[in-house]
């Protein structure tokens, strides 16, 4: 019998050279919306973009990529 599974999503932040893992804070936000609610605690990512989504280990794995710094 084939089973489905619905995939947790993670959030990949990246700060001087180290990735954050974020959690999801709600399901029913979207990639952007997940993106919004973490500006407030590190506001290089209102200027990043997203990435993905990339599925890795059983979960969907979305990229923050900050832009500041960056031409172009």
């Amino acid at each position: 019998m084939l089973t489905t599974n619905i995939l947790p999503r993670i959030f990949i932040h990246k700060e001087n050279g180290q990735e954050i893992p974020l959690t999801d804070p709600n399901p029913a936000f979207s990639p952007e919306g997940v993106m919004d609610f973490y500006a407030g605690t590190y506001p290089i990512l209102t200027n990043a973009r997203l990435t993905g989504p990339e599925i890795k280990q059983d979960k969907i794995q979305y990229r923050f990529e900050s832009t500041l710094g960056t031409k172009g």
